[in-house]
Formats: structure tokens, sequence, C-alpha cells
């Protein structure tokens, strides 16, 4: 039993069909056989049956246009005995969408249209089965149905339209491009899809290879400065172009690429420029341009002057394209000097060809005429700068220098000269407005300026814009015009137990001057103090000398002050000549000649104290201390104003506004109740204001109380008599600043012997102050009288 596929007439006629034959064991179930039946022939021997599928491949035309399913064969089972109980199936791809089989008669037909282009074949399974009990009466089998192709899709180039470059001057057949197209029909089957090139467009430039598709030149000496561009046209035709082929087309846009095939060329032989003489080294001059036809690195210059009497005054440089060149100026230029130049350019290309070097040279000349353009300069000094050296003595009126100046143009305008007194503050110096002598006009002193840097200006008359300026250095000379003196201190001391021949001082001398050899002094005593029997000098010879003692035997009580004139002289010409007095002072001294203490009188202790000195000053600034404090205490408790009412003990402030304010003492108040006590209340009136608070209550005096005319008695009026008093004293006083507020903190005591205590007067005094009264106050202030009075002694001699 078997199954067999009928093929179509027209299938089979294009191939020859083959047949597979496959023997399979079928299971009895297969057939309609009760279970029972299958159990008891388990054991026999299974029979071989022959199976009757006959395969063959399915060969279908693609693109079927006809109004019916397309018929492509017949399966057929050979156990199929047309009574209709056999069922034919068929799946695998595109089945019951693309092919449909009639399941009785076993027909297969295809209800779509069919593209080899899109799918070429199609795996399809069929079986056949009972249709009763569906069971398989045979194995399901595969077979194929494969499109054959027709000539139905044109060649395609899928890359166009395609761009291309080729080197302008290229030879005949040179390549330019290959094109390809693209048939989609079966290459493996007639003729379909066998491409044939050729060029519709682009004759009698290019041309292609009818079996490659390479384009090519076609036409010599292709120039792009004569035509850069075109676009030709490629067919390709399928069927190796034999007539109803299918064709498809293309465009090629070709670019003919640059070679260096052009010499440069100047556009002007002969270039006119100009230039103001005042134009800096660095300025363009100009631009000039050597025309290439070529483009890019085929048309970059590089540009030389090869002659000409301006190539050392100028410079030719190219810009930043490459392509142009600029004149700059290589020196300062001059009008007056010279006014125009010639220069002989050269522009050469850069990048050469040598497959063109028979169309050379690739260079060429031309002349650039330069004119120089006159313009006002400003006054030119004859050197750039002055350096002068004067004598500080010089006399009033000397000529330092003559500056000269001249106007640099043709014109030669007259030239007027000035200082800037910006460089010469102090008017030291003057300069003659046409001649431009510079003199002095002031003494100059090396040791208050030793340089003197002046700014002469010189301006045109006829173009007061036209200023130049010059640098004129005056170095002052030294000049041995000052005496030498004593440095550091001019106070000693000697130790009431020093010897004869005591070293106590070493002196030396200091002089303004500066002499070039260096400082030379001489020391000696005075010729009053020659014969001096206390204090001998000595000379080291090196600028310094000592001061030795002539005795011993010292005494405070003897003679507490020595004076020593000392004569210095320098070494110069004319010789400076000065006398110091040197202090000596008698002190009592330690073992080791420390100071230990010395007259009354005020003394700077040298700096190396021993520690009894320092416990012993210590200790009097704490006796110092305590003692103020005492004072402060005394006066804190003795200085309690006279109140009538605790509760009126308040500040208060009287301000007038008819005057300008007296700074921060508007706000400063006053004790009101000052006001209430009877002996403040009286003040003169020609006596100065005096804001103070008295030292000690027990120094004041009675004052007397005046009357206050126009004003009643009682509290009130007490208080309003005393604001009188003070307004008028105040309005009266010419010496008073200008108050808005009155203050009065208390007043002198009364019975004092020593008055008024107050310093607040003594401004107004340009004497100095005399302490001999001192003695006259009694034991309370002998201890003032010592540190401020005159002591009654013998005055002993000097030295």
């Amino acid at each position: 039993m078997g199954v067999q596929v009928h093929l179509p007439a027209t299938a089979g006629s294009f191939l020859l069909p083959v047949t597979l034959c496959i023997l399979t064991l079928l299971p009895q179930g297969l057939l309609g056989k009760s279970g029972d039946e299958e159990n008891t022939r388990s054991s026999a021997l299974l029979q071989r049956v022959k199976r009757g599928w006959v395969w063959n491949q399915f060969f279908v035309l693609e693109e079927y246009t006809g109004l019916e399913p397309l018929y492509i064969g017949k399966l057929h089972s050979d156990m199929d005995k047309g009574d209709g109980s056999i069922k034919y199936i068929l799946t695998g791809e595109g089945a019951g969408t693309t092919f449909t089989i009639d399941d009785s008669t076993g027909d297969i037909h295809a209800i779509q249209r069919l593209d080899r282009e899109v799918k070429s074949q199609y795996v399809l399974r069929a079986q056949a089965r009972n249709r009763l009990t569906d069971r398989p009466l045979e194995p399901e089998s595969e077979f194929i149905v494969k499109i054959q192709d027709i000539n139905d899709n044109e060649p395609k180039f899928l890359d166009g339209p395609y761009q291309a470059t080729v080197p302008e001057m290229s030879r005949i057949g040179t390549s330019v491009i290959q094109l390809t197209a693209t048939d989609a029909d079966d290459p493996t089957y007639g003729n379909s899809a066998r491409v044939v090139y050729s060029i519709l467009e682009g004759q009698p430039y290019f041309s292609v290879d009818a079996k490659t598709g390479v384009v090519r030149v076609s036409l010599t000496d292709m120039d792009r400065e004569t035509r850069e561009n075109y676009t030709i046209l490629i067919q390709a035709k399928d069927m190796g172009g034999q007539l109803g082929g299918l064709a498809g087309t293309t465009t090629v846009n070709i670019t003919l690429s640059d070679v260096n095939d052009n010499p440069p060329v100047f556009d002007q032989r002969l270039y006119q420029m100009s230039v103001p003489e005042s134009a800096p080294v660095g300025s363009v001059v100009g631009r000039i341009w050597a025309k290439d036809r070529d483009i890019g690195v085929n048309a970059e210059m590089k540009y030389s002057i090869i002659d000409g009497d301006g190539r050392d005054t100028f410079d030719i440089s190219t810009d930043a394209t490459n392509l142009f060149g600029i004149i700059t100026v290589k020196k300062p230029l001059n009008f007056e000097n010279k006014p125009s130049y010639t220069l002989k350019v050269e522009g050469a290309n850069t990048h050469l060809d040598p497959t063109f070097r028979h169309r050379g040279p690739f260079k060429d000349v031309t002349i650039v005429h330069v004119s120089v353009e006159d313009v006002d300069e400003p006054p030119l000094f004859g050197s750039p700068a002055y350096y002068i050296e004067l004598l500080e003595d010089a006399e009033i009126g000397t000529v330092v220098k003559t500056v000269s100046a001249r106007d640099p143009d043709a014109a030669n305008n007259t030239v007027r000269y000035s200082i800037d007194r910006s460089s010469d503050p102090e008017k030291f110096f003057y300069i003659e407005i046409t001649s431009g002598m510079l003199m002095t006009v002031r003494s100059l002193d090396r040791e208050e300026v030793g340089w003197h840097n002046i700014t002469v200006l010189a301006m045109e008359m006829n173009n007061p814009t036209q200023i130049a300026s010059v640098s004129v250095a005056v170095r002052v000379l030294d000049v041995n015009d000052n005496p030498p003196s004593l440095s550091h201190y001019l106070e000693t001391f000697v130790c009431e137990n020093a010897k004869a021949g005591q070293l106590i001082q070493t002196v030396t001398a200091v002089d303004p001057d500066e002499p070039l050899g260096g400082q030379r002094f001489y020391y000696s005593l005075a010729p009053e103090a020659a014969n001096n029997p206390n204090f001998t000098l000595r000379d080291n010879q090196d600028n310094t000398a000592w001061i030795l003692t002539r005795r011993g035997g010292w005494s405070q009580q003897d003679q507490t002050v020595f004076y020593l004139p000392i004569f210095v002289s320098d070494g110069e010409q004319p010789m400076q000549t000065s006398t110091s007095t040197l202090t000596i002072r008698v002190c009592s001294c330690d073992q080791e000649g420390n100071v230990m203490s010395c007259n009354a009188e005020a003394y700077s202790l040298p700096a190396s104290l021993s520690k009894g000195a320092l416990i012993a000053i210590l200790a009097c600034i704490f006796v110092l201390l305590v003692m103020i404090l005492l004072m402060l205490s005394l006066r804190t408790h003795r200085k309690k104003p006279y109140l009538c009412d605790e509760e009126e003990n308040v500040h208060e402030n009287i301000v007038r506004y008819d005057d300008e304010g007296g700074g921060e003492e508007d706000t400063e108040a006053f004790d009101i109740a000052a006001m209430w006590n009877p002996r403040e209340v009286h003040h003169p009136l020609g006596k100065i204001r005096q804001d103070m608070m008295p030292e000690i209550e027990s120094l004041s005096r009675y004052v007397p109380q005046p009357c206050v005319i126009g004003v009643g008695s009682g509290e009130d009026s007490n208080v309003h008599g005393y604001v009188l008093a003070k307004l008028l004293e105040a309005d009266l006083d010419p010496c008073a600043p200008p108050y808005d507020s009155l203050q009065t903190y208390a007043y002198e005591g009364e019975g004092s012997v020593a008055e008024s205590l107050s310093s607040l007067q003594s401004g107004t005094s340009n004497g100095d102050h005399e302490y001999d009264y001192l003695n006259d106050w009694g034991p309370r202030f002998k201890k003032l009288a010592e540190m401020y009075g005159v002591l009654e002694t013998n005055t002993p001699p000097m030295w």
C-alpha cells in the first residue's frame, strides 16, 4: 500500500521525476484493528509493507497572474480506494495561507502570488489519515516546492548616485570609479541576472567598461581651471544587454582635483605704496598678491625681496592664508633723509609637481615703489640723556649744562625749552627758554639732596603739541662744609674711687660730609681746658679718643659735675672744626665700677645696674604708688559736696546753642550741688575760667559771695544768680573756648598758703617756671623744695 504524488504536466516537462520508495512497518492499529487483536499478535513476526509515497520536487513559476488558483501537484496513497475514507493533510511553510490541499483528492493549489525574490522555496509536510478514526495511515513525510525564476527585476545601483574625484590633466584610461549594479533575479538560471554596463551621458570625457563597470577618463588634458565638475549617466541592463532585458541607471558626479599646473602671475607690474615716517618698526606698508589659478597648497606662495634700495629698510612675509605678501617696516624711516624706496619682489609657489615642471617657471616678479610721507615730528635732542656733576658749593646762577634740540622736519621750526616742574618741585634749577642753558637758582646741599633728576622739555613754537623730553641727571659732589661733632652721649661719669690715668669714656665723632679718602678726625682739649688738672684726652689716631683721669680722690661733696670742652677737626680742606662739651658727673660706685648713686640732678644711669640698685629703684616705685593711693583715698573722703537734700544730687547739663559746639564736652556733666555752696558762687569776671577739681580741700580759700542784681533771695535765686554769673564770665572771657556746657568740679579751700596749684593757666606764660617760692611754704613742702628749688651752695669750678 502506498501514496503517490503526481506532478503536473508543466512541472514534469522541465524536471526528471525522482521516485523514492520508503518501506516501513505500519502497526495494525493504523488499519483499524482492535486492541485485543493487537495483543494476541504481539508475539508474531512483524510484516514489512511497501510505502506508497513517491517524492518529487515541485517546480512552480513565480509571478503567476491567472485568476484561478495555481495547480501545484497531487498527493495520492496506494491505500486510497477512492471511497473517501482517506483524508489528506498538508502542513509546513505557507500551508493554509499560501498553499491549500483538497483533503479528499490530494490536489495542491497556490492561492497567493509567489515571488522568488521574496522566498525561493517552501518546505511542506504531507500525511494520509483515516477520515473516521483520524489515525495516520502513513508516517508524515516532507517535500519541497521550489519557485522557478523569471526575469522580473531590473538591475539596481544600490549606492548611487556616486561622487568621484580624478586629478585634472589625467591620461586617457585613468580609472575614476567602479560601479556595481545588483539584479535580484536568479544568477544561476538563464540570463536574467547577467548585467552589461553602458554610458548614456558623459561622452567624450568618460567611458565605462561593459563588464566590470569601471568608469575611466576618455579625453586628454582635462583642465580644472576650464571646467571642474562633470555629471555622467550610467546604465546597467540584464539579459546580457539583449533586446527585452530590463535596465537601471545611475548618475556619477565627477570632480577634477587640482594639480599645480599653473604658474603665479602678479596682477600688477608696479605697486605704489606710501607710509608715514613716524610708522614704528613692524608697521604694515601694503599687500601684494601673485595670483595663481590653482587652489589649495598648489596656490601657496612665498614672497621675497630680491633687489632694490629698500631691501634693508623693509621686509616681506606671507599672511596666514599663504597667498598674500605683507610688506612691513624693518628700520625707522626718515623723510628728510630718504623720501622713497624701490623694491623688487618675487613670488614663487612652495609646492611644485615634477610632472608639470615643463609648464614653469612657477614664480613671478613685480616692482614695489614705497613713498615716505613727511610727518611733523617733535624736537630731537642732541643726546638721549645727560649726566652732570656739580659741586654743592656752586654759586647761584652757575650754568650746569646747555641742552640743545632741533626740529627734525624740513621746516626747522624754532624750539623753546622748559623744565617739567614735577621733576624739580623745589625749583633748584632754571633753564633759559631760547638757549637751553640750565642753571642753578638755589644753593645746593649734598647732605640734603644728593641727586637731582630733571626733565627738560622742548616744544616747537609753531606747533605746541610737538613736545619732546630728555632726562638730565645732576649729581651733587661733596664739599667739606660741615664740621665734625661728637657722637653718642655727651655725658659720662667718674667714680669716687677712680685713680689717676683711668679711662672713663671713649669718644667718637661724626661728619655729614663724605670725603673721597674717608673720614679722618683729630681730637684735643679746647685751649681753655688745655691745663685741666682733672682730666686729659688721648687721640688714638683711629678716629677715636680716650678721656682719662689725671688724679684720684674724687668726692661728690667737693664737686659733683665737671665740664670738659673737646675740640674736633677733620682732615679735609677747608678744615672744619667744632667744640663739644662733655659733662662728667661724680658718682659713688661699687668695687666693679657700677654706679650706685650720683647727685640729686636728673641723670641717665648706664644700662648695666647692680642687683642692689635695681632693688632700691623698685622699692622707691612701690613707696610712691602707696603714697598716691593714700592721697586719692583722702581726696575721696574730704571732697564731699554740701547738699541741701540727698535726693537732689543729680547731674544736669546747661546747654547754649548760640555758639559752635565744643566737641565732646557738649555732653559732659557738672555737679549741680556746687551751685548750693555759698563759697563757690563768686568768681572775678576778669579771671580766666579754670575747669578743674581742687587737689586738697584744706588749701581752699574763702571767697565772698557777690550780690547779683535783680535776683531774689532763696535757694532758687542763688542757683539762678550763679548761672547768670557763670554765663557772663564765659561771654566776657576772650581766652575761653566756646563751651556749650558749664562745668564746675569743686573749689579751692580757704586759708591755703599756696593759693591755687592749678596748671591750667601755665600755658599763658612763655617763660620758664621758677620754684624758689617753695622754700617759703613751710615743712609740708620741703620735699618739693628739695626737688625743684634752688639750693644755696657755693658754685664749684667747671672742671
